[in-house]
């Protein structure tokens, strides 16, 4: 085992990437639920991430929502809902690659079988008018929660399987489009050649999750779906951030269902209607 030498960065050093982790997420989930005194039950098939907060506000303000007894995260609480027929799980604030990763892992390890991620995007490359939806199908790895799931590369991947059940939802003149985002853990650090190095990469937004989503989905064999709500232009121009009506919770909650039916349709993921 050697050191990390002055200069270098320890990111890149003892990856291990088949190698199991001592520290679980069904450990940490055992001990909140011990010591809560929560039930030992699973949370819904399909989970949403909702890191801007909107749609569980939405909910508790609503009375759309309840509460899930049985999440045992220590930083955040789970509303349920009904969408269509379908019961979803929804986190809200968990911003940026390493909440969401965590937040991940736990909810697969409490049942869930299905995470689909609505976050708010700048746009880089315009493809409609703000606000809209892009299915991200590949993502920048600038960030790090990927590099401990995966060995470096450029890119995390949408997978194949999913991408091809939700194909349907992308028609010509709908709201969601199809598109590559760049990953960045600082969002206040997006300069004018990062922003165009990301570009030319072919980036048409820019968000804090998904990269590292896809490379956790990958390395432990879940199925995640990264939505970009492109909402703004890095607030150059003003008039930013607008998401619609219930600051687009309806639309964010619909648009999951959608996801959800379209991929259980396919048969190709591994959430089940009930």
């Amino acid at each position: 085992m050697t050191f990390v030498p002055d200069g270098e960065t320890p990111l890149l050093r003892g990856k291990e990437y088949t190698a199991p982790s001592v520290f679980e997420p069904e450990n940490l989930l055992r001990e909140a639920r011990r010591q809560k005194r929560l039930p030992d039950r699973p949370v819904p098939d399909i989970c949403l991430l909702d890191p801007d907060g909107d749609v569980v506000r939405h909910l508790a303000a609503t009375g759309h929502g309840v509460l899930e007894p049985a999440w045992a995260c220590y930083h955040t609480q789970m509303w349920t809902t009904e969408v269509d027929g379908l019961r979803i799980g929804v986190v809200g604030c968990a911003v940026g690659a390493p909440f969401a990763v965590l937040v991940a892992e736990q909810l697969a390890a409490s049942g869930a079988t299905l995470v689909v991620s609505v976050t708010s995007a700048g746009q880089l490359s315009p493809l409609a008018d703000p606000p809209y939806f892009v299915l991200i199908d590949r993502a920048l790895r600038d960030e790090g929660t990927s590099l401990h799931y995966q060995a470096p590369s450029a890119w995390a991947q949408l997978p194949g399987h999913l991408g091809a059940a939700v194909e349907p939802l992308l028609a010509p003149g709908g709201t969601v489009r199809r598109g590559a985002s760049w990953t960045t853990d600082a969002p206040y650090r997006e300069t004018g050649t990062a922003i165009a190095v990301a570009v030319a990469a072919g980036a048409v937004c820019v968000e804090m999750e998904a990269a590292a989503l896809y490379a956790y989905a990958a390395a432990r064999g879940r199925d995640v779906v990264c939505i970009a709500h492109v909402t703004n232009s890095m607030a150059v121009y003003g008039d930013d951030f607008e998401k619609g009506e219930t600051n687009g919770a309806t639309a964010s909650l619909t648009l999951t269902a959608s996801i959800a039916r379209a991929i259980i349709g396919a048969g190709g993921g591994r959430a089940e209607v009930g």
